[in-house]
């Protein structure tokens, strides 16, 4: 489906310029870099990741998962992954007040290293379960009710200049690797796991799901 393999190749870029905001906070926190290229990531991540990209999520995608393959919709992943959406763009708003400034107070910059580790974690986390569990799955049970393809948009001139303008951070600074943050495939990773949702299984199989399973598992 050409509208989910849109969603992983932003999904590509998304990641790489959370990693390079994460190099220009921990340059920022040594007193050098630009403090107006804040406002620039900030851009990025409310024009191109939530403005162009999450809004595809939601509008397109889970829309026709909830109405289309009829999955729940105010529970389980669908639920989970839109909360996560709002949860990040909270924490946006806390980082927008901090990312240009001069961060002279040290309340100021420790506030701004926890913020942008947890989003960019939290971002992190959000595309492995997205790209692992929701997207195959998704893809799957559009198929079994003759879905085979989804409307998508070109991006707006807001949106577009977003997305350059995260390229070119991400030459100004490096993307930073993370070792601490945990990443994976599966349900077991999701940040919402056990927490808002209780995994792809519990919560969109039905009888049918699990008779398929058993019989590919004991070849009948």
């Amino acid at each position: 489906m050409q509208l989910i393999e849109d969603l992983r190749a932003e999904h590509q870029l998304i990641e790489r310029v959370a990693g390079a905001f994460r190099t220009f906070v921990e340059t920022r926190l040594a007193g050098q870099g630009a403090p107006s290229d804040g406002p620039r990531f900030m851009a990025f991540f409310r024009r191109y990741a939530g403005d162009f990209h999450h809004d595809k999520e939601e509008q397109v995608l889970f829309r026709a998962l909830a109405e289309r393959a009829e999955v729940p919709a105010h529970r389980g992943p669908l639920a989970a992954l839109t909360a996560e959406h709002a949860r990040m763009a909270g924490l946006l708003d806390g980082l927008e007040g901090l990312v240009g400034t001069a961060l002279i107070e040290q309340a100021d910059r420790e506030r701004l290293r926890a913020l942008a580790v947890d989003y960019s974690r939290s971002l992190w986390r959000h595309i492995d379960a997205e790209n692992s569990v929701l997207f195959p799955e998704g893809e799957e049970r559009l198929r079994r009710v003759h879905v085979r393809e989804l409307p998508s948009r070109p991006m707006t001139e807001a949106e577009a200049d977003a997305r350059a303008t995260g390229l070119a951070l991400t030459e100004t600074y490096p993307p930073l690797h993370d070792a601490e943050v945990l990443r994976g495939d599966g349900c077991m990773l999701c940040p919402s796991f056990g927490t808002a949702c209780e995994g792809l299984e519990r919560e969109w199989w039905t009888d049918l799901d699990w008779e398929d399973m058993q019989a590919r598992m004991t070849g009948e």
